[in-house]
């Protein structure tokens, strides 16, 4: 950026050396009118095109229009004269077949065939024959002299003569070229126009008889015409081949019956064959018109279609004009866009001269607020610009610093000033030599004041050169904070993960030549619960804490790393023996353990440690860390708070818990529990002042296909750990719940509820679902859950347990005594039953046992309405203590131990048989 002003400015300084220099002005006008002139002969080029396209466009569409109209009166036409063919076809064969039904065959004179046929049965035989809707003046017959002698229409027959006729002249004199004969006339029946179809009747010898006619109004075949005419100003006629006009719609009443045989279109049919399409001059209404002209096949008709050329085009002109408006309005919106385009680089030509007037007082101000700091050189080695930057940098005096000074009284100056050290002759050679190398450079300056300066150097194509100057001291030291938390930990300042990855990398290749190194894996333990009770600050200061003491414990040679949460990595460097390890560890358990104090809280903790030496633990990293991490479960498997070697058996065991969850993963999955190995034992609960079975309680068993029983210690933590435990959960539920309806009435079911099922909300849905499915009633089921279900969240807890107390089920508390019992418990939950963990059980005949402990229990119990049962009775000494100390019920191997269905279904049925008193006895 800064070498761009430095050049714009140096364009500027060029320009206003030459500004009154008329040749440029003029150069410039003329670079300025250029743009404009080809501008504006472009526009005028778009307006003509646009102007000769629209001409072109309305003369085609004028042609197409009227093409258009010419197709479809000759479609019109084509119709018409298919329909008129028929309907004449049709009056043909009807006289024909009149004629046929006539007795011509018998008459021997005209008199005998008019005596023949003047009877009433001829009247009713014509009237029969009537039935087109074309018919107004019916069907007449007239003798040799044109005398009418019946008709259809009219009786008794009146002597109405035919005998100047034109087509009854023909007839009686042979000259009628076809014959059927068509003419219009006034009906000396009706008055009206009809058009009369006529045919000639002969005798057996040829000799004429008569003829027998039928009438056809015009109105009807201009009533045809109305209802295909095509739009508004169309007409279609018909006319006699000799040009007399028989009907016409619109109906022209002075035209009907005049002779137009020498207009235009029945002129172009004589020519053409009998069809044709011509734009011509209308004899009827005098307008300009488009028609077409076509000859019927069987009669002597001519049908004329015809649309005034006023009408074909009044949709091209409607088009016409809103073309005319759009290439109109096209060539204003051009016009005056050039208009404004010019108008516009006017002013922006004006304006950049009034820009460049000011851009010197501009740019130096730019120049003199940059952060960097700027000098400019030509190629004699003159400072040319420089701005204020620069000068503050290195505590500058403006008297030497100016336009005009050379490179080395610059430098010399910086000496003088303390801000260069080296010398000045040595410094301006090589620099120059750089400088005719034309490429660009960088390098750094330490002034000594704890700032680092940038230089960058920048040659120009004239042998001069700019340099640009930036303080990073403040970049720099981001730099190095970010790469500092790349390899740190935030909070305690220990290496992380990835710092040790890499010191664990240098560590194989030392020990390629046959030393070992140990990694110590640290959970604290315990501290989750230090999280969740006194809260995370605390917990911050606690790690930290430890990270120091950590620190404290190692030596020089030595690594400790957090590796997120509660853990930490030490890396013990040039171990000799095993027992060099135990020593650290020792040290690090005595540092850990000590209290220390945090945000006014007195804390304790300890720590499982895991170990794994390399290389004997693992050839590469990631065996070495996954092993020594396999190693601190192995601890916090034992109990915690104490350490143990990798072991391959440790490996083997978390293969065989992967390989255990893949299998309940595939049974969940499947739904198929049953078809799985899983089965469902009861353990009876036994009545203590009775002696009768009150109920039992439901224990999942696995029977795996491969490796047999598998103990319940073992799989419920992992279905726990991976929330399989819900799907199985609902499972013992629903089948325990359907076994138990088989019981008898008094007994109850008790089903444990693991944790995990008390927090997934669903807990009260499925014991409802279990219960309605199975029929069994609420009141005979016992849901026992444990302290760990109660320490997280005391208010969703309770809400849990009186939505299923709601239901009707009841509550137990089970191993009461063995977590974080706390009596308070007992007072806020609705439990209706405290189970006794079987480790007070075991120890209650000792002399210094627990039967003042379980007589407590009992107490608090029987003062809130509560029952109480003894977990893992098993001898008779037991049983008669709990009874002596007032506990309710006992359970364990003393009466029975967890059957299956079938075995303590006919338990439950042989102790129901021994009713009233129900007493069993042990099995």
């Amino acid at each position: 950026m800064a070498l761009q002003l430095v050049e714009r400015s140096m364009e500027h300084d060029r320009g206003r050396t030459t500004s009154g220099d008329s040749d440029t002005v003029d150069a410039r006008a003329t670079g300025w009118r250029s743009p404009v002139r080809w501008l504006l002969i472009c526009g005028a080029l778009l307006i003509a095109a646009i102007a000769v396209g629209t001409a072109m466009t309305i003369g085609h569409s004028r042609d197409r229009a009227l093409a258009s109209t010419a197709r479809e009166l000759n479609n019109t036409i084509l119709l018409l004269a298919r329909h008129f063919d028929l309907q004449f076809q049709d009056i043909q064969a009807m006289q024909g077949d009149i004629v046929a039904h006539l007795p011509v065959s018998t008459v021997i004179s005209p008199e005998a065939f008019r005596d023949a046929i003047s009877g009433e049965d001829t009247h009713q035989m014509l009237t029969t024959r009537i039935g087109s809707t074309l018919d107004t003046n019916g069907i007449n017959i007239y003798d040799a002299n044109g005398i009418m002698v019946n008709s259809s229409t009219v009786w008794p027959i009146r002597p109405i003569s035919i005998a100047d006729r034109a087509y009854f002249k023909a007839f009686k004199s042979g000259s009628a070229p076809m014959p059927t004969q068509l003419e219009l006339v006034q009906s000396r029946l009706s008055g009206s126009w009809a058009i009369i179809a006529s045919r000639r009747i002969l005798g057996p010898n040829g000799e004429f008889l008569g003829v027998v006619t039928r009438g056809i109004a015009p109105e009807m075949i201009e009533q045809f015409f109305s209802s295909v005419i095509l739009a508004e100003g169309s007409a279609i006629s018909m006319f006699h081949r000799d040009g007399t006009l028989l009907a016409r719609h619109p109906h022209v009443e002075a035209m009907v019956g005049k002779n137009l045989a020498n207009g235009p279109l029945l002129t172009l049919a004589r020519k053409n064959g009998g069809s044709g399409t011509l734009r011509f001059k209308s004899p009827v209404d005098h307008q300009d018109r488009l028609g077409t002209v076509r000859h019927l096949g069987g009669t002597p008709l001519t049908l004329i279609a015809t649309a005034t050329v006023e009408a074909a085009l009044s949709d091209w002109r409607a088009q016409t004009r809103l073309l005319i408006a759009a290439a109109g309005l096209s060539a204003l919106v051009i016009a005056s866009m050039l208009y404004l385009i010019v108008r516009q680089m006017s002013r922006q030509h004006r304006a950049s001269q009034r820009r460049l007037g000011q851009q010197k007082r501009h740019l130096d101000t730019a120049l003199n607020n940059m952060k960097h700091g700027l000098l400019l050189f030509d190629r004699s080695q003159r400072l040319v610009v420089f701005n204020q930057r620069y000068i503050d940098m290195f505590n500058l005096s403006p008297d030497v610093v100016k336009p005009g000074c050379m490179l080395r009284d610059l430098i010399e100056h910086r000496r003088e000033r303390g801000s260069f050290p080296g010398d000045v002759d040595d410094y301006c050679m090589n620099f120059m030599r750089m400088v005719a190398k034309g490429e660009v450079t960088q390098s750094l300056f330490e002034p000594g004041d704890g700032r680092i300066i940038q230089f960058q150097y920048q040659p120009l194509d004239d042998g001069g050169w700019v340099t640009t100057l930036e303080d990073i001291t403040e970049r720099r030291r981001a730099e190095e904070k970010i790469a500092h938390l790349a390899h740190y930990d935030a909070l305690t300042d220990l290496p992380n993960r990835v710092l040790l990855h890499e010191r664990l990398e240098q560590e194989f290749g030392s020990v390629e030549g046959g030393g070992q190194f140990a990694v110590l894996y640290l959970d604290i333990d315990e501290f989750k619960s230090i999280n969740d009770s006194l809260g995370h600050p605390v917990g911050d200061a606690l790690l930290k804490e430890i990270a120091a003491r950590l620190r404290g414990c190692l030596r020089d040679e030595d690594f400790v790393a957090r590796l997120g949460g509660d853990e930490f990595a030490v890396v013990q460097t040039g171990v000799r023996h095993q027992r060099d390890v135990v020593d650290m560890v020792t040290r690090i358990q005595e540092t850990i353990r000590r209290p220390c104090e945090c945000l006014g809280h007195r804390i304790s903790t300890d720590a499982s440690i895991g170990i794994a030496l390399a290389p004997r633990d693992g050839a590469d990293l990631d065996q070495l860390l996954k092993h020594a991490d396999l190693a601190m479960y192995g601890a916090k498997a034992d109990g915690r708070r104490t350490w143990r070697f990798f072991e391959p058996q440790m490996d083997a065991r978390v293969k065989a818990r992967q390989e255990m969850e893949q299998d309940l993963r595939q049974i969940v999955g499947s739904r198929d529990f049953e078809g799985g190995g899983f089965e469902i034992h009861y353990q009876p609960l036994l009545d203590l002042a009775r002696n009768t079975v009150t109920g039992c309680e439901a224990l999942l068993r696995w029977r795996h296909p491969e490796r047999g029983m598998v103990s319940p210690a073992e799989f419920i933590p992992v279905a726990e750990e991976t929330g399989l435990i819900i799907a199985l959960g609902e499972w013992v539920l629903m089948t325990a719940c359907t076994e138990a309806a088989r019981w008898p009435d008094g007994v109850r079911l008790a089903v444990n509820v693991s944790p995990v099922q008390f927090r997934s909300h669903t807990l009260a849905l499925n014991v409802a679902t279990a219960l309605s499915s199975s029929g069994l009633s609420p009141s005979r089921l016992e849901l026992e859950i444990t302290e760990a279900v109660l320490i997280r969240d005391d208010d969703t807890a309770l809400a849990i347990l009186h939505h299923l107390r709601a239901i009707g089920v009841r509550i137990a508390l089970d191993d009461f005594g063995t977590g974080y019992s706390s009596l308070s418990y007992l007072q806020r939950f609705p439990f209706d039953k405290i189970k006794i963990d079987r480790s007070f059980v075991s120890a209650i005949g000792d002399a210094a046992g627990s039967s003042s402990i379980v007589q407590a229990v009992v107490n608090i119990a029987a003062a809130r309405n509560m029952t109480t049962v003894a977990e893992g009775v098993e001898t008779d000494r037991q049983r008669e203590l709990l009874r002596t100390l007032g506990c309710t019920e006992m359970q364990g191997f003393l009466f029975s131990a967890a059957r299956p269905a079938c075995e303590i279904r006919q338990l439950l049925i042989d102790a129901d048989r021994s009713a009233p008193s129900r007493t069993v006895s042990a099995a």
